[in-house]
């Protein structure tokens, strides 16, 4: 039986993401500005004809997928890249309240932006920050690192958006974030979760060190409507 996390984008936009979505029983995509995610009941041919039948010309969208797809014509396959769904399975640490970690909010857009452009965390847009629970650190009133939440796949919630700037990485502030967005999750009854490229061996240990362990492989599925 599948689990909910196999195709988790198309689940989030029935559960804790709905109202940020659109769509209808067999597709459904967020506003590009929030996200260029577009979530899939199943990859068959109907359901990619049906999401090119929604898109605009030139639109870029992503999905996760459990396994390799094929991309149908007229669609274009644009990238992809494979990725380890990592679950919160271990006790939690608990800390107390960080007096420097700082909730985000929409004056902070073009700064979460700028330092997102800088890192390349992942799809970070105008409209992002909708998702929810933003927080950053700053130092001499620069944003330097910051974490947020995206999917919210019933009871599972994804970590995101963690990123810290080259010139202050090493500081333990990714670790701090994680932490805090961690006990955040936690409090509200749910399973922290996040999405790391196999390649990132870097961050994979350090997921690994705050009690994330790898669930399963996904594909990320990058195409165009040209």
């Amino acid at each position: 039986m599948e689990h909910v996390l196999d195709n988790p984008i198309w689940n989030g936009l029935n559960s804790g993401n709905r109202h940020l979505g659109e769509g209808n029983d067999y597709v459904k995509l967020f506003p590009v500005e929030i996200s260029t995610f577009v979530g899939l009941r199943d990859f068959s041919h109907e359901n990619y004809m049906d999401l090119y039948e929604k898109l605009p010309s030139q639109s870029v969208r992503a999905t996760f997928a459990p396994h390799k797809v094929v991309v149908p014509k007229p669609l274009e396959l644009a990238g992809g890249m494979e990725i380890y769904q990592m679950v919160h399975d271990k006790p939690v640490e608990m800390i107390e309240q960080d007096p420097g970690i700082i909730p985000l909010n929409k004056t902070h857009i073009a700064e979460m932006l700028a330092l997102t452009k800088l890192t390349n965390p992942g799809p970070f847009n105008s409209r992002t920050i909708e998702f929810g629970n933003f927080h950053g650190i700053f130092r001499n009133n620069q944003l330097v690192a910051m974490a947020g939440q995206r999917l919210k796949v019933f009871q599972y919630t994804e970590v995101s958006a963690v990123c810290t700037h080259p010139d202050h990485v090493g500081n333990g502030y990714a670790r701090r974030l994680l932490l805090h967005q961690i006990n955040m999750i936690r409090q509200q009854s749910d399973v922290p979760i996040l999405h790391v490229k196999t390649d990132n061996q870097v961050a994979i240990r350090l997921y690994e060190s705050v009690g994330f362990s790898i669930r399963r492989e996904l594909n990320v599925v990058i195409f165009k409507k040209t």
